[in-house]
């Protein structure tokens, strides 16, 4: 079978696996149904040869095993699966968010920087109208106030004026149409510099919402909500995975409860703990880059001062990369707001996946059920295998380089196979997640 005949028969199991479903009341999206396929494929213990082709029994046992599993409404492992699926859909790079908001915020500006660079202005009403459309499209571009509040663009044609009188437009009109999009961007740095400037001095800054300030408050709510957020899958953890041990260990405390729905709520909770942990990593960046760009705003905007007050007239080549520069720090705010916005949406939209297991597994149910057993954390787990008797021999292991915590530098940044999770322990004891030593 080719390449192309085997995609054509996996987007037909697919759609019919998403069609059965929908016709037993449960709405799947076909990327949710492509995700259930791969997994139940390539578990060994459901039978499939990847090395082949499937036969049309396999096919139909393959439709049979994701639509049961998918209409499953009380399965902490679909939700799981879920969790996955959106995480993957939604999560990117900072830098991949920004570029992707910046490319939008560009491709939405795109007809009115058009509307300026096509102008054949002639009259002295075109060319009235032409400058009020840079300064409305410097405005959108810089995020710095609305074009339809009469304040603002006040402010914002005075502050272009300043740099670029309407009596330049004949000569911008002249220019190529890369030049004038190259002229329109300085020309919104340096108007957003001045703003900015002038709105330090108290003079202005109509529409300019004091970001810093927001940023100072947000940053640690954010953090804040991840870390209650962080303690209460973890302490669930904890306590499944004591459950799970003492299951495996005490004879007949197996038959009292549901041990294939805690492990699997115990995979779910490592899941929602590893996304946390990405989000607050994040979280922890933006304040740091937050940190860096009030210092950066500050020395520049008192470096200005001293420029513009110890001199009568200052030439434009030194004072305009100033305002640039104020401009392109300012413009970095903005960015760790949009995704500050982006990560608080992320993390409220993983809490429902985890809503299965915690609606059934309340304290309530969990108490009697850890009556006498000690629930340790993963921090003292790792504590308790940290001995010089649990060491590895490398002798044992001349062929191996084996890192230990304490002598390799940035141990926790090393990227660790299945998450830094011990694989023995998950095949050992049949799904169990603990971390790694």
């Amino acid at each position: 079978m080719s390449r192309a005949q085997a995609e054509s028969v996996i987007k037909n199991i697919i759609r019919e696996i998403a069609q059965e479903c929908a016709g037993r009341g449960n709405a799947v999206s076909e990327t949710l149904v492509a995700f259930m396929v791969k997994a139940v494929v390539l578990d060994p213990d459901n039978g499939f040869n990847v090395d082949r082709s499937l036969t049309k029994d396999d096919v139909q046992k393959l439709i049979d095993m994701c639509v049961e599993k998918l209409v499953d409404t009380e399965s902490p492992s679909l939700e799981t699966i879920k969790m996955q699926v959106y995480f993957d859909m939604n999560y990117t790079t900072r830098e991949e968010f920004l570029e992707e908001h910046r490319r939008v915020l560009e491709s939405r500006l795109q007809p009115v920087v058009r509307d300026i660079t096509d102008s054949r202005a002639r009259t002295r009403d075109e060319f009235e109208s032409l400058y009020r459309k840079m300064v409305s499209c410097a405005l959108l571009k810089s995020g710095l106030g609305s074009p339809t509040d009469i304040s603002v663009v006040r402010e914002a044609t005075a502050a272009l004026q300043s740099v670029f009188p309407q009596t330049e437009l004949g000569n911008f009109l002249q220019l190529n149409k890369v030049d004038k999009e190259k002229q329109l961007r300085e020309l919104t740095q340096i108007m957003t510099g001045i703003r900015l400037f002038n709105r330090n001095a108290g003079k202005g800054g109509q529409g300019i919402d004091d970001l810093p300030a927001i940023l100072s408050e947000a940053i640690p709510a954010t953090k804040q909500n991840l870390d209650v957020e962080l303690q209460r899958t973890t302490q669930l953890v904890f306590k499944y995975t004591a459950i799970i041990e003492k299951a495996a260990s005490v004879v007949g405390y197996r038959d009292e409860i549901p041990v294939e729905f805690i492990k699997q709520a115990q995979i779910n909770c490592r899941q929602h703990e590893v996304f946390l942990r990405i989000l607050m990593n994040d979280v922890v960046i933006s304040a740091e880059k937050v940190a860096l760009y009030e210092r950066g705003f500050q020395d520049k905007m008192q470096f200005l001062k001293e420029t513009v007050q110890s001199k009568t007239a200052v030439p434009t080549a030194q004072v305009y990369p100033l305002f640039v520069d104020l401009s392109v720090l300012w413009l970095g705010f903005q960015d760790e707001m949009v995704l500050l916005s982006v990560l608080s949406n992320i993390l409220a939209n993983l809490d429902p996946f985890t809503n299965i297991h915690r609606e059934k597994m309340t304290d309530d149910v969990l108490e009697p059920l850890l009556t006498n057993v000690i629930i340790r954390t993963d921090q003292e787990r790792v504590a308790e295998s940290m001995k010089a008797k649990d060491r590895i021999d490398r002798t044992s292991y001349k062929k191996l380089e084996w890192h230990y915590p304490e002598t390799t530098k940035d141990f926790e940044h090393l990227p660790f196979e299945y998450k830094g999770f011990c694989s023995f322990s998950a095949a050992a004891s049949d799904r169990l997640l603990l971390p790694s030593n």
